[in-house]
Formats: structure tokens, C-alpha cells, sequence
């Protein structure tokens, strides 16, 4: 069958019923029913979620460089019953954002505590940056500790080299500590040495089995320096930190690394297509780069700012699982959809299949992915939670474009997935915070499993209020609903669109002007 033939035969979306967790069948064609149940192909339908929305967070700073009240750009960690959740607060139209905010739940997400971290920018409590951004979150069990990485930055200094004004800013990799995620100590520098340091995201292993328990990596790239991706490693809970490695063969914008249960890092990046590299030893070197996959986008409008970054996440038995979005999948690149590759060796990958969020002829156009997998699972049972950001008519522009969260979620490792449920929105773009790079809501998002479910952390904006926004970061009580009764649906047999010119991102270089912050 050619790919024009099985295109027509529409094998984008597939109904199955399931009987002692298996598929009985898949295909792309209507099937007689089987022992009383039936295959269908089925359009997608998008369900009105039935949560409750979460506020938990606000924009309180009153500094004139920040665009105030605006919150954007979550990360978030979960570990036992505690869910802590960073992200940017005051986001300025250049360089981050007025403080690093966090919310924090010790009760499976029941209530939440928020604040900003001290002594991070001049706005709060004795910091000593203009302003901060790329906040990552991470716990390490061995230490007891939590951990939010982030970038400060300080006005340009006139002893490095005069670029413009954006990349002779100082750019300093930190990260704040705390023992119970709601009281935080002052600042540790992790690097003061890259040229533009940016992207920052960090992993710990907390493995019990891992040779390697209580290490925590922290990586980053230099847009001084060709992209140049970076690691750093600490084994005493953040307080201290080796210094700064450059990945061999590693150019691009980094991604979070992920601890296999083995203790083997790998980390996924946006390079020449969608790469990753490894360590096997703590960190103690890094190598392997290699690639994933070619990665092919489709420029979302709305002059919303999107970067086909990659989420990763490990299950229990330390099968990595890579998303991202990319068209691929769709003719003409007309539409991204959310794309999933896996490794169970860190080396060798899945062929990439798509997120059968919508058929492939939808005007969906979906992308910002935040992938959370739950680590009591593994393998064909392993519970996968996907948040997205999503235009239902791709083709837009900013007065038309109607920006949604959705959720889908898969109970067999991505072989099946719910039908989507849509979380809240529209949003018009032009309630969201402005930048040089176009309207943010963020560059990634995250979804975390507290206690078997899944949470995701997310911006939402309402209509702004004069010159004030009202942009804020968000959850759902009590977590995001996942359907363990069907339907499920499938994209096995889909094969690339032969007019989507799939290849790879091209190469930027160092990038002067399209660095993101």
C-alpha cells in the first residue's frame, strides 16, 4: 500500500475497545464486529474537561521594565506527595522576567503555597539581578532536598565582547535550595562562564538502584558559542557543582536530560533534527551524541513565539519517552501535531509515531508540549499525561487566533491514547505577555504525576485590563481526568505525508538574533 493509499484510507484516529488491558484490533477501515465489539474509525471529538481551575500564583511586582500582572513559562517536579512548580513572573519584553515564582503542594495537590525565590533579583529580598528566567525544577531524594534552576541575568559588562546589548548581557546559571519547597535559601552559582548561557534544565537521579543515587545535572547552552550545550554536576544536593563541560558533537538548544533507572542520563536537544547525548558514569563525562529523529515544523501564527524544544520523561523501568511538536504528519507541513519517539537503551529509538490528538486532516494545529510520565509504571502499562497548547484553526492570525489547553493521557506506554479533553480557553494571543520573539505563554510546560495523577502547570490569560495583563499560572483540582474506560485511539500504520518535506531544523548558528530568554 502506498502512503497516498493509506492517507486516503484517513488511519489517523482509530476507536478500540479493549478487553484485559490488549487491543483486539486496529485498522483503518470499518471491521465486522469481533465477540460482540467493534473498530470504527471515528473523527476526533474534543471533550469539555469537567475540572476545576486552580489560580496559584499572581504578578504582585510594580517594577516599570516588567509587563505586569504576567506569569509564564512552568516547570514542575513531583515526588511522593509534594508537587513544586517554578516559573517566570513579570515578563519583560527582553531578557526575563521580574522574579522566579514557585507553588508549591505537600498534600497530593489538595492545597497549594506560593511565593517568590529571595535573592535572586533586585526586586526581592536582597537578589542581586536585573532579572531572571528558564526556571527548572527538580528533588533530590538521597538529600531531602529541592531544587529550581534558573538564569540571572546582569547588565552587560563592558570587559566581554560587544555583540548587542541582548548577548553582552551577563548570564549566570543558579539554583536556589530548599528543604520543604515552600522556604528557600539564597542562590549557588552553578556557571558565571558561558558567553549566553540560556535554557537551563535539570534532572536528579533518584533511582534506589542507581549507582549514581543523589547526583543532579544541570544543562544548558551557549548561544555565544555556536549553541554549544553544557553540563554541570553536583552529588552533595546542590550545594556545590563541577564545572562547566561542553558535550562533544552537542550543538543546540538544550533539553532536559532524564536519569534511567540504570542511572544513565540522557538528554534529548533541538539540534540538526532532534538529538541526545548520554552519560554512564555520574556525569563524569559526557558522549554518545546522536540523533532521534529529523524534525520538520510548521511556523504556528498568531505571532505567538514556539520552539519545537523537546519534553522527556523516564518510566519506572527507565524506557525514555521523547515529545515534541512537528508536521511531519501533515500535507503541505500545514499543522504540527505532538510526536513521540522512546528508547529503552538510551542509544537505539522508536520509529517517530504521532499523538493521535486529531485526524491528520484537521485544521488543529497543536504544539509546547509537557510530557509527564508516572514511575510506579514501566512498559505496556506505563501511564503517560500530555499537556498541549492547541489553535483549532491553525490557519489564523493574531485578531483571529483562539488559543486552548488541551490533555490526553495513554495507559500502555503510547500505543493507545484517550480522546483529547480540552482544559480551558480560548485566549486571544494579544492577552499574553509581548516579547522580542512574539507573544509568550511559554517555551515549554509541564504535567507531573502526584500519587497516580497526572498535574499539569500551565498559563492561562484572561482579557487584559487596560494596560495591566491577566496572565497567570494555573492547575487543576483534583488533577487532570484520565479515561480508563475508552475510547482509545491509535496512529499505527500512519506514515509521513510525501509532501511534507521532512527534514532537518536548519542550523543557526550562533544565533545574535533569535536566541530565546
Amino acid at each position: 500500500m502506498t502512503v497516498a493509499e493509506v492517507r486516503r484510507r484517513s488511519p489517523s484516529r482509530v476507536r478500540v475497545r479493549k478487553v484485559n488491558r490488549k487491543i483486539l484490533s486496529v485498522g483503518n477501515t470499518l471491521i465486522a464486529p469481533m465477540l460482540g465489539l467493534s473498530v470504527l474509525v471515528m473523527l476526533s471529538i474534543v471533550v469539555q474537561a469537567q475540572v476545576h481551575l486552580v489560580r496559584l500564583s499572581t504578578d504582585t511586582f510594580k517594577n516599570k521594565a516588567s509587563q505586569h500582572a504576567t506569569e509564564v513559562e512552568p516547570d514542575s517536579y513531583a515526588f511522593g506527595s509534594t508537587m513544586v512548580t517554578a516559573f517566570q513572573v513579570g515578563r519583560n519584553v527582553d531578557l526575563g522576567a521580574a522574579d522566579i515564582g514557585f507553588a508549591t503542594s505537600s498534600d497530593g495537590g489538595t492545597s497549594w503555597t506560593h511565593g517568590f525565590l529571595p535573592g535572586i533579583t533586585i526586586f526581592y529580598k536582597n537578589g542581586k539581578f536585573q532579572s531572571a528566567t528558564d526556571p527548572t525544577v527538580s528533588f533530590d531524594s538521597r538529600h531531602g532536598v529541592w531544587l529550581i534552576g534558573m538564569i540571572g541575568i546582569l547588565p552587560a559588562d563592558s570587559s566581554r565582547t560587544k555583540m548587542t546589548s541582548r548577548l553582552s548581557a551577563r548570564r549566570v546559571v543558579v539554583v536556589s535550595r530548599s528543604s520543604d519547597g515552600v522556604h528557600w535559601n539564597q542562590p549557588v552559582v552553578i556557571d558565571d562562564s558561558s558567553g549566553f548561557a540560556d535554557i537551563d534544565r535539570m534532572a536528579c537521579d533518584n533511582n534506589p538502584a542507581s549507582p549514581f543515587l543523589g547526583h543532579c545535572y544541570m544543562e544548558w547552552d551557549d548561544g555565544t558559542a555556536k549553541e554549544q550545550i553544557r553540563m554541570s554536576t553536583s552529588n552533595d544536593g546542590g550545594q556545590t557543582w563541577s564545572a562547566a563541560m561542553n558535550v562533544p558533537g552537542a550543538l543546540g538548544l538544550s533539553g532536559p536530560p532524564v536519569v534511567a533507572s540504570s542511572g544513565m542520563v540522557v538528554a534529548p536537544f533541538l539540534g540538526n533534527g532532534m538529538q541526545f547525548f548520554t552519560s554512564t558514569d555520574g556525569g563524569k563525562t559526557w558522549g554518545g551524541t546522536g540523533t532521534i529523529s529529523t524534525q520538520t515544523l510548521h511556523v504556528s501564527a498568531g505571532n505567538l513565539r514556539t520552539l519545537p524544544l523537546p519534553s522527556a520523561q523516564a518510566d519506572g523501568a527507565g524506557t525514555v519517552y521523547v515529545a515534541w511538536h512537528d508536521c511531519r504528519f501533515r500535507s503541505g507541513c500545514a499543522a504540527n501535531d505532538i510526536v513521540l519517539s522512546t528508547s529503552t537503551d538510551g542509544k537505539t529509538w522508536s520509529s517517530v509515531s504521532r499523538v493521535p490528538i486529531d485526524p491528520i486532516t484537521s485544521t488543529v494545529d497543536h504544539f509546547i508540549p509537557g510530557l509527564g510520565v508516572d514511575r510506579s509504571t514501566s512498559g505496556d502499562t506505563a501511564h503517560l499525561g500530555l499537556t498541549y497548547y492547541y489553535y483549532p484553526v491553525a490557519n489564523c492570525t493574531m485578531a483571529t487566533c483562539k488559543l486552548v489547553v488541551g490533555f490526553v493521557s495513554s495507559r500502555d506506554g503510547g500505543k493507545t491514547w484517550t480522546r483529547s479533553k480540552k482544559i480551558t480557553g480560548p485566549m486571544n494571543t494579544g492577552w499574553l505577555a509581548n516579547t522580542s520573539k512574539g507573544r509568550m505563554i511559554g517555551d515549554y510546560i509541564s504535567t507531573s504525576y502526584v500519587n497516580g495523577k497526572a498535574f499539569a502547570v500551565f498559563a492561562k490569560a484572561n482579557k487584559n485590563k487596560g494596560a495591566t495583563f491577566d496572565d497567570a499560572m494555573y492547575t487543576t483540582s483534583p488533577g487532570l481526568p484520565e479515561n480508563d474506560n475508552g475510547p482509545f485511539f491509535s496512529s499505527a500504520g500512519e506514515q509521513p505525508a510525501p509532501n511534507a518535506k521532512v527534514g532537518s531544523r536548519p542550523r543557526q548558528g550562533p544565533r545574535a538574533v533569535n536566541i530565546p530568554d
